[in-house]
């Protein structure tokens, strides 16, 4: 058996959220999270459209993250 850990190069998230702030929150938790993995954000783009079943703007966001 054997074991190998391979580092991550490249990772792409997805978050979506009714408010800023609760979009912003999880996104910079996330952040954290993959400081353990030795990832830095490198672009984050973002979206907002109407969601005519709730009434209310979906905020949504995109984050790219590379290693160091």
């Amino acid at each position: 058996m054997e074991f190998r850990l391979d580092r991550i190069e490249n990772k792409i998230e997805f978050f979506e959220a009714y408010d800023l702030k609760t979009l912003e929150r999880n996104i910079e938790a996330q952040i954290d999270n993959n400081k353990a993995l030795l990832l830095d954000v490198y672009q984050i783009d973002h979206n907002v459209v109407f969601d005519p079943n709730r009434g209310k703007m979906l905020y949504s966001a995109v984050v790219h993250f590379k290693a160091k």
